[in-house]
């Protein structure tokens, strides 16, 4: 006996079993993002009399490189999940829909990439 209605069962939907894998994905970035954005404030507040070379020297610290960049993944990560439900949720038009989703993942993942790559320039460039 299946719980599905009859019309769903003659279209082939049903649950995607995929709701599950995003609910999970989104409170494990944003548990991430707890301690990184405490970390990054408090950062933020050592830094904010410093001078640029002060600033660029804390950035090139290997550990700092690497918050900032675990910061970026989970940020964009973590608004790419919500916005993704809000689009899913609240947008009906299927064509307009898979459109939005598919601009939505090139915009994040594009300024993901460009905010990586900025911290890596000043991390990597010479003294």
């Amino acid at each position: 006996m299946s719980l599905e209605s009859d019309l769903a069962r003659v279209r082939g939907l049903g649950s995607a079993k995929d709701g599950t894998h995003s609910f999970w994905h989104q409170r494990i970035t944003a548990i991430a993002l707890i301690p990184l954005s405490v970390w990054f404030v408090a950062g933020i507040l050592c830094i904010v009399d410093a001078s640029h070379a002060d600033t660029v020297a804390w950035i090139k610290a290997p550990h700092v490189t690497v918050l900032f960049i675990a910061l970026i993944i989970a940020l964009f990560y973590h608004v790419k999940i919500g916005l993704q439900e809000v689009i899913e949720d609240y947008l009906h038009c299927e064509w307009f829909k898979l459109a939005t989703r598919i601009c939505l993942n090139l915009a994040i993942a594009m300024c993901g990439l460009i905010a990586i790559v900025a911290i890596l320039k000043i991390s990597l460039e010479a003294i």
